[in-house]
């Protein structure tokens, strides 16, 4: 049944946008991790790392509810298909935090980034019932759960590579924004949910 949901219009692009945002997400936290690691602080660093995972996470606790209050009172796709259009902007803050070696202007895309992503969450768990019938439902959130969870993965290492001997601003700019991009796209052919 996996399979055969991966290959349908009414579940593909939200296992496509919910991967590509996942990554992005994951790849901006590690790679300003990696550069805060050796580039900028390096053993007096600590203070700063927490404080990457801290910014990342902190939109979930404020804003969590609010993304759930939007799935419910307006047109999930439509509340997605903005989000990730917010999200191309969101790259192209980090990508002149990259470009420009500026720790404030990473950190600030970062928390635009979890801002993004406490919202999201609520919208692709609950645009699943509307897509899906109920016995598709358990595959459907393994699928979910599964991409997020490579894309943090992948995410990570890709950061890792990336960030090798202070890193490239080229390959930090390609990767965010074409990551960010295919996440719109793929948001575009989420059906509408009413």
């Amino acid at each position: 049944m996996s399979s055969s949901l991966l290959a349908t219009r009414r579940f593909a692009p939200l296992f496509w946008c919910q991967f590509f945002s996942a990554f992005n997400d994951n790849f901006l936290k590690n790679a300003l991790v990696f550069l805060i690691l050796f580039k900028w602080t390096g053993p007096n660093s600590d203070p700063l790392v927490a404080l990457v995972t801290a910014i990342f996470i902190f939109p979930y606790f404020i804003l969590s509810a609010i993304g759930g209050e939007a799935a419910d009172r307006f047109d999930k796709s439509v509340v997605a298909q903005r989000l990730k259009l917010a999200e191309i902007a969101v790259a192209g803050i980090a990508i002149a935090g990259f470009w420009f070696d500026s720790p404030e202007l990473l950190f600030a895309a970062l928390f635009l980034i979890g801002v993004i992503a406490a919202l999201f969450g609520p919208i692709k768990y609950g645009i699943l019932p509307d897509h899906l019938v109920e016995a598709e439902l358990p595959a459907g959130n393994a699928l979910v759960e599964g991409a997020t969870f490579i894309a943090i993965l992948t995410g990570t290492i890709v950061a890792g590579f990336a960030s090798k001997n202070g890193g490239s601003p080229a390959s930090f700019a390609g990767l965010m924004m074409a990551f960010a991009f295919a996440s719109w796209v793929s948001a575009l052919f989420i059906p509408r949910t009413g």
